[in-house]
């Protein structure tokens, strides 16, 4: 499974698709090979009809800014680079709008696969 990306954006944005209670939405990611866990905004969460507020799990999250808590739900279903995973825990977190994307894509969704990133031609390969 390969997707490429542009080369021209400071980010590597994956598109990815979320269903929750309320729907699905197609999300802007950045793939964060630093990020333990895939992060969205709360603000999408609570639009596929999650409850943030309700989750039984908050979890401590080392941020570039310091210590934030989070909480964690598991969505329905995230689809990704041609990868598909069920009941997939997503922290929440409120970004900024200067951000521009609605999270980040962390390691925890390619666990147990191989993961390659081509900067010469902007490819990214799952397997």
């Amino acid at each position: 499974m390969s997707q490429r990306f542009d080369l021209q954006e400071r980010l590597i944005i994956v598109p990815a698709r979320i269903y929750g209670p309320a729907g699905d939405t197609i999300v802007r990611l950045a793939l964060d090979t630093d990020a333990s866990s895939t992060l969205v905004n709360t603000e999408v969460m609570v639009l596929l009809g999650y409850d943030p507020a309700a989750a039984p799990d908050c979890i401590e999250v080392t941020t570039g800014s310091g210590i934030e808590f989070c909480a964690r739900l598991s969505v329905k279903r995230i689809e990704a680079v041609e990868r598909m995973l069920e009941t997939f825990p997503i922290l929440c977190h409120t970004l900024p709008p200067s951000a521009q994307i609605d999270g980040l894509l962390g390691l925890d969704f390619f666990r147990g696969c191989y993961l390659g990133i081509d900067l010469r031609t902007g490819e990214i390969t799952v397997s």
